[in-house]
């Protein structure tokens, strides 16, 4: 556990968040144990921890486009820093693995990164907003490449 600034607590959380956000599926019991420090999270059968949103029909102007989406329930930044330049603009090119925004839980920082290459159309949630899992942050126009 490298991260942070060796907070063995602050550490452990980090991970988990990271394990969660990383799951496909809804989680239902996370422990995680390092020494004799044990993170344990567990929601109500039928509850999942991070319920999907549904996602609305295409229309035929999203014909071709794909969506970067939230992994998970957070606050949504553009930019690195406040004031700073966001990670892209409409019209910049992505490629899989860059990173286009920062999520916010529980004070940790995570990246959201395009997992295809194509040009941004669209940021659809402004900076600084809370959003859903699943939820569409930002529209491409996939490229071939």
């Amino acid at each position: 556990m490298s991260e942070g600034d060796g907070d063995p607590l602050d550490a452990a959380v980090r991970s988990l968040a990271r394990l969660i956000g990383s799951t496909p599926g809804p989680v239902r019991r996370a422990r995680l144990q390092h020494g004799d420090l044990v993170v344990e999270v567990e929601w109500p059968e039928g509850t999942p921890a991070v319920a999907a949103v549904p996602v609305a029909p295409p229309v035929e102007a999203d014909a071709g486009l794909h969506y970067v989406c939230a992994p998970m329930v957070a606050t949504l930044y553009l930019a690195p820093s406040p004031g700073a330049d966001p990670f892209v603009s409409p019209g910049d090119r992505v490629v899989p693995g860059q990173q286009v925004a920062i999520l916010e839980a529980m004070k940790m920082m995570i990246p959201v990164e395009a997992d295809r290459a194509g040009e941004v159309v669209k940021v659809l949630v402004p900076n600084a907003t809370p959003v859903e899992y699943g939820e569409r942050l930002i529209a491409l126009a996939v490229s071939e490449d």
